[in-house]
């Protein structure tokens, strides 16, 4: 089938953030996060503002025993999703996959030493399921020259969305650092080492260049003719538009566009978010995208131990059937 042609008849996907920040849970030292920044719990290390060397405490804990690949996969056929788009790395820099190229990963710097991506990858391919790949092209709190280091003028998280309080001298930064030890070995690995890629999903583009976002875009290309790449690589680029966060009422005529929303108020794994959206919101809210030409793609958080929360799988479950 085209890689566009199933896109737009996709529907539905679902959307999997994990990482160290599950094992916080939004809390960090007796304190929870500040509320208004709660849905944001995969960026704890940034709003807390958590040394590396803290931070790192959290991989020798990480454990999660009960991940289950072919569970996760055939929950989301239940579930109705067409596709799954799952972290391999988000902005605390830590990889879901074995890297050669960082050994901050979950092979090599925690207890697990299974490589998640490589198992979703293969029962993807078991059970006939699209996987998509998110990998944060810019931020990088693990790395002094990760980008995010030029003032913001939305607010959203703070002036700079860099890692400030290891690294604290803007001036002195340089993504292109980054970018060249880290970002696009990375890159690489994850579209050469688990087999067909449907789409990769970029994120946060603020500092890297045209330049940088196309030679991005035609590594994809290169190694994987048939991924698409969403409008988050930056720079006006990409084979689909990513809607804003929880954004419904957002489209992009003309475009291929999906809209990613939480099920609840968080991403990332939270223990005390319990608001979580009913099963007649959610095919509300799918209708409502889908009559617009907008793919629904809905999050769970896993907790650090591999499980998906048990209202999570209840609620998308009676949604699979609802549809």
């Amino acid at each position: 089938m085209d890689n566009k042609k199933w896109f737009k008849e996709a529907k539905m996907g679902l959307m999997i953030h994990w990482g160290l920040y599950s094992l916080l849970a939004g809390e960090y030292k007796g304190k929870r996060l500040p509320e208004d920044r709660q849905p944001l719990s995969e960026w704890i290390m940034k709003i807390m503002e958590i040394p590396i060397k803290e931070y790192e405490k959290l991989a020798p804990a990480f454990n999660p025993i009960y991940f289950d690949a072919d569970e996760w996969v055939t929950f989301a056929k239940e579930a109705g999703m067409q596709y799954i788009v799952v972290t391999t790395k988000h902005h605390e820099g830590f990889a879901m996959f074995k890297s050669e190229a960082d050994s901050y990963n979950i092979v090599d710097a925690t207890p697990f030493k299974r490589d998640v991506i490589k198992e979703l990858a293969d029962a993807c391919k078991r059970h006939d399921m699209k996987l998509g790949l998110y990998y944060s092209q810019e931020l990088d709190w693990h790395e002094e020259h990760g980008g995010g280091y030029k003032y913001s003028e939305d607010g959203i998280i703070d002036t700079v969305w860099s890692n400030s309080w290891d690294f604290p001298s803007s001036d002195k930064k340089d993504f292109s650092i980054c970018f060249e030890k880290k970002i696009k070995p990375q890159v690489k690995e994850l579209l050469t080492n688990y087999g067909d890629i449907a789409l990769i999903w970029f994120d946060t583009p603020r500092v890297i260049t045209p330049e940088q976002s196309r030679e991005l875009y035609d590594m994809v290309k290169k190694y994987q003719p048939d991924c698409l790449v969403n409008s988050r690589i930056g720079n006006d680029m990409g084979d689909y538009y990513s809607c804003g966060d929880n954004q419904t009422n957002e489209t992009k005529d003309g475009m291929l566009c999906e809209c990613p929303c939480t099920m609840n108020d968080t991403w990332g794994y939270v223990s005390y978010d319990n608001n979580w959206k009913d099963a007649n919101k959610l095919l509300e809210t799918k209708n409502k995208l889908n009559a617009n030409g907008v793919n629904y793609l809905i999050n769970v958080g896993p907790d650090y131990l591999g499980r998906i929360p048990a209202p999570s799988i209840d609620i998308l479950k009676e949604l699979g059937k609802m549809k």
